[in-house]
């Protein structure tokens, strides 16, 4: 028996989107997949497009996709502020929905997205992939069999000397309504401790902003507090000399662990110094679309859904938002 391809419409055509254009074209996934549509604002992207696959049909607006044409699974990769109302669009129609991070823009949003997927009763992924990757998932093995004991603190280092980066060219990622590095990078870092680690339950965030009024942070300082009592600390700045660092360093009570710039292991004995780590390459992950289509066909799959983009967000509001020097319980949010 055939089964019937999925079909699939991407909404957004930045870095991310035509990311996914490539991925869909390779051969392990052309057999269960059909890219039917484009949905893209800037006339100029939108042409470019097309004249590479004309094969395609093409929208301005997202409501002009969702009446013209029929599809399965519709890919999110517009800016963060505009996530909530094409998502909550596509999911009345019944159609399954992978989302880039963040999930939304507030919290207010991404609570009523993910009412509304649990209502809808389809497929609903958020783009995490880092716990996938071999780095994290040979961190995760040494700390399941206790190479560095009971955890004490982890430390988050978000150092970036320009933001935006050289190579995001979009005019969203430094506003300080939908960008800067403590939303698009932290992302990743806080759902990966909620994984991890367990909930995060308190919040103490100081932001350095720019002077910029409408330009994102330049700074952070923040403590958080895991549901077993484990201390977080956040050290984040853009704008100075020197180089990128993105790293997660965990102490326990007979070592640390550490990932330096995303894929770089590093372990040490207490009173030693770290040394790089072999990393278990084992079988190359999958992609987390692979994971989605999984979901589709209704197979097990590892992905991340909107329940896991949800808590990450609440995290994020409360370090973008502060609202007191002290302690924020998020318990209830």
């Amino acid at each position: 028996m055939t089964v019937p391809k999925i079909k699939m419409a991407i909404a957004g055509l930045g870095h991310m989107g035509h990311y996914m254009i490539r991925l869909v074209q390779k051969e392990e996934y052309k057999q269960h997949i059909t890219l039917v549509a484009i949905c893209e604002s800037n006339e100029q992207s939108r042409r470019d497009c097309e004249a590479q696959y004309p094969e395609l049909a093409y929208f301005a607006d997202y409501e002009a996709l969702l009446a013209g044409v029929e599809f399965d699974l519709l890919y999110v990769a517009v800016p963060p502020a505009y996530h909530h109302d094409v998502v909550m669009a596509a999911l009345e129609k019944r159609i399954h929905v992978f989302c880039e991070k963040p999930l939304a823009n507030s919290v207010e949003e991404a609570k009523q997205m993910l009412d509304k997927a649990k209502e809808a009763n389809v497929v609903h992924a958020i783009h995490f992939s880092l716990p996938h990757e071999p780095t994290m998932r040979t961190l995760k093995r040494k700390l399941d069999n206790g190479q560095i004991g009971a955890i004490r603190k982890i430390e988050l280092v978000w150092r970036f000397p320009s933001w935006p980066r050289s190579w995001q060219h979009n005019s969203w990622i430094s506003s300080r309504k939908q960008g800067g590095f403590v939303l698009e990078v932290g992302v990743h870092w806080i759902h990966v401790i909620q994984k991890l680690f367990g909930k995060v339950t308190h919040v103490q965030s100081e932001l350095e902003l720019s002077e910029q009024a409408d330009c994102c942070e330049i700074g952070v300082e923040a403590k958080l507090r895991l549901a077993d009592g484990t201390p977080v600390s956040i050290n984040g700045m853009s704008g100075f000399a020197g180089e990128e660092r993105v790293s997660m360093i965990i102490h326990g009570t007979n070592g640390t662990l550490a990932i330096e710039n995303w894929a770089q292991l590093l372990e040490g004995e207490i009173g030693q110094p770290l040394q790089v780590g072999e990393i278990d390459e084992g079988t190359a992950p999958h992609t987390v679309f692979h994971y989605v289509m999984q979901a589709i066909r209704d197979h097990k799959s590892p992905l991340f859904d909107f329940q896991d983009g949800y808590d990450a967000q609440v995290v994020l509001e409360a370090l973008r938002h502060p609202t007191t020097a002290d302690w924020v319980d998020i318990r209830e949010a």
